[in-house]
């Protein structure tokens, strides 16, 4: 019987989606597959899906059919149970569930949801299925609206009825607490409950308990007239526009919703230009009542904004429709990430994450998934937090992946570029990260400036650099950068996205230097494939590396393996397998190979070997049958730049692979070269490998 675990709540609306978030991570960073199953879904119209299921299936990118991942709908549940079928129910529920749990490693069930349904009723279906899935639970519980001893007591009496129907309760959580009562909530509820049960309070959120513009549209089934990319804006409060515009302007709060009817012209346009003014709150979108339909100057005029927050039309009058927002409930959906990102910042800050591994067995898999792999990744850069500089603060890519790592907590970050175009681009993009998070360097009006300036000059001077080549080069954001790191005021750079390679790596050369022992900089990629992580290496420094510099990448590459939490397996690759291969170019992978059994002989090397034999066990077998390497290998090693550029942008291509860095070695501090190809997510991977790899220098 595989591993499972059952998210059960007392009530509706406890914020259970959190910690099934939450677990899902954390889950999937400790075994290979892990699969997601709710006994009961809510009603959905013909051709949806259920909002719970589809927004963990698309987060995490599981493979799971949506239609596998439920047992019933809770009027079909609700119709065998007032017929007296309890005993089919559970046939249904039972047999689904195995059949799921038969492709998955370990199981993630999340409980009944019924918000029209009675507290003691949906609590019982909970224990009734945790019971007959033979899995423990953990209870979820929101303290919103409790006295502190009601919302202890309601606690306990959960835990007491799982107990008393002999359901083994892991956890319980407090949900939704105020956060100056944390410590007395978590002494209460352990107080009368087993010391082996783990408990944690999760304080109230507010950005995870606010609707979003397009729930609020979904519930007046209204018309989006205008920003339409935007919706998931959040609405902390919300305002009817009544009253003269000049008075009406003070109500206006941070992330507010404008309610007012669509004849109120002077409402929208004065709500419109005080979103985009720095003397007032953002808003969160207008709703226009009445069904009024705009004049068309007034739809022109705002067609022509650069900005432009939702504004939709509801048919409703302004006291219906106000009343119906008022009653709108935050929900978890796929296409939201910035709560969903949230809601993982929160699990990770408040839950106490390694004291329920222990609760919840942990599986025990060979090699790693791309999974695993990745969330291992987010892990250990926020465990030792560091500091990266981005010295291309004129790229939106940069800026994007900036903000995502500041969302995310994961490291703290310098730019370096104009503070009022970074803020501008920041508004350009959408992008809501305060920008006092990030700090903003200009390198020719920096502090640091003549200091770096100085230090550089005396660094190369006796290489003929002058103090006036100083001055120039200091001012070029690569050199400054890496100036930083070398200085100590930064822990790692990530550039590239807009500069050369050689721009890149060439003032590191200079100054930063090699480790000692090391004669060459070299990269590695990541290669995160379907079933599995591999080293490939080096496809992005040396064009034509000779014997020793081979075997000096492959030393290298492998201690990055191991850094990284794979066990190397290398592969010295040529055209040939074995002795069977003859010329220059197999000549030297075979002295390459021979090099790094001398100086590491704990390494398990084989080489020369052609790619199939590597990586596909039969034809490993076939080819080498007495090689530890072949068919396992897990750190590729090409010959030459033009071969390993070439392999890893077509296996990334032709597969799908996603391929992280790539990440330099040899260097006396991190600094990693970006493709000027590269996308959002590569930067944000690079600047995760650089506060890793600054950990451990």
């Amino acid at each position: 019987m595989n591993k499972a675990i059952y998210i059960a709540t007392s009530e509706a609306h406890s914020g259970k989606s959190l910690i099934t978030l939450g677990l899902m991570r954390m889950m999937l960073g400790k075994t290979a597959k892990v699969g997601y199953f709710r006994p009961i879904i809510d009603d959905v119209k013909k051709g949806k899906k259920d909002n719970h299921i589809k927004t963990i299936i698309s987060y995490f990118e599981l493979n799971l059919n949506p239609e596998d991942a439920y047992g019933l709908t809770r009027s079909e549940f609700i119709n065998k149970r007032n017929e007296g079928k309890e005993g089919e129910v559970l046939d249904i529920i039972i047999e689904k569930y195995k059949k799921l749990e038969e492709q998955y490693d370990f199981m993630l069930v999340e409980g009944t949801d019924f918000s029209n349904e009675t507290a003691a009723i949906e609590l019982d279906a909970n224990i009734l299925f945790a019971k007959n899935l033979g899995i423990p639970a953990i209870i979820v519980s929101t303290g919103i609206g409790k006295t502190l001893e009601e919302f202890i007591n309601g606690l306990h009496l959960a835990y007491d009825s799982f107990k008393e129907k002999e359901v083994e309760v892991l956890a319980v959580i407090a949900n939704k607490v105020k956060e100056e009562n944390i410590e007395i909530v978590k002494k209460g509820v352990e107080k009368n409950l087993p010391k082996n049960v783990f408990v944690n309070v999760i304080p109230l959120i507010p950005s995870l308990n606010n609707p979003t513009v397009k729930e609020i549209s979904k519930a007046l089934n209204a018309k989006v007239l205008f920003g339409k990319e935007h919706l998931n804006n959040q609405a902390a409060s919300f305002k009817v526009g009544a009253m003269q515009l000049r008075n009406y302007l003070t109500h206006i709060e941070e992330n507010s919703l404008i309610i007012t009817p669509g004849d109120r012209a002077d409402v929208i346009l004065g709500a419109l230009q005080a979103n985009i003014s720095s003397n007032y709150p953002s808003i969160s979108g207008i709703v226009l009542t009445g069904g009024i339909k705009l004049d068309e100057s007034i739809v022109k005029l705002i067609d022509g904004l650069n900005q432009i927050v939702p504004i939709i039309s509801a048919k409703q009058g302004t006291f219906e429709a106000t009343n119906i927002v008022g009653s709108v409930r935050a929900q978890m959906y796929a296409s939201n990430k910035r709560k969903i990102i949230t809601s993982l910042n929160t699990f990770d800050k408040y839950v106490e994450s390694h004291k329920l591994n222990e609760k919840l067995i942990s599986f025990t898999n060979s090699g790693i998934t791309p999974r695993m792999f990745q969330y291992n990744l987010l892990k250990r850069a926020k465990q030792v937090r560091k500091h990266i500089v981005l010295p291309e603060g004129n790229d939106d890519r940069i800026i994007t992946a900036a903000c995502k790592l500041i969302e995310m907590d994961v490291v703290d970050l310098t730019i370096l570029g104009e503070k009022a175009k970074i803020e501008n681009a920041l508004k350009r993009l959408h992008l809501k990260t305060n920008i006092d998070r990030i700090n903003i360097i200009k390198p020719g009006e920096s502090e640091y400036y003549q200091d770096f300036v100085t230090s550089l000059f005396e660094l190369r001077k006796h290489k003929g650099l002058t103090m006036a080549m100083a001055e120039d080069l200091m001012c070029d954001v690569s050199y400054f950068g890496t100036m930083m790191v070398y200085k100590g005021l930064a822990d790692g750079m990530v550039s590239g996205a807009a500069h050369t390679t050689q721009h890149t790596i060439l003032p590191a050369l200079q100054f930063v230097k090699t480790k000692p022992g090391v004669s060459v900089v070299s990269s590695i990629f990541f290669m995160c494939l379907d079933d599995r992580v591999s080293v490939f290496g080096d496809c992005a420094i040396n064009p034509n590396p000779n014997a020793e510099q081979l075997a000096e990448i492959a030393i290298s590459s492998a201690n990055s393996s191991v850094n990284f939490g794979i066990e190397p397996k290398i592969a010295m690759l040529s055209y040939s397998s074995g002795a069977s291969g003859k010329g220059e170019d197999v000549d030297k992978v075979r002295k390459a190979t021979e090099i790094i059994k001398k100086l590491r002989p704990d390494l398990k090397v084989e080489g020369p070997i052609q790619y199939d034999a590597a990586v596909d066990l039969s034809v490993g077998k076939s080819k080498l049958p007495n090689s530890e390497v072949a068919g396992h290998a897990n750190v590729l090693i090409f010959p030459d730049l033009n071969t390993g550029n070439n392999t890893y942008k077509a296996v990334q291509r032709e597969t799908g692979a996603l391929a992280i860095g790539p990440m330099l070695q040899g260097l006396n501090k991190p600094i990693n070269d970006l493709s000027r190809g590269c996308t959002i997510n590569d930067i944000f991977n690079t600047v995760v490998l650089t506060a890793i790899q600054a950990q451990g220098i």
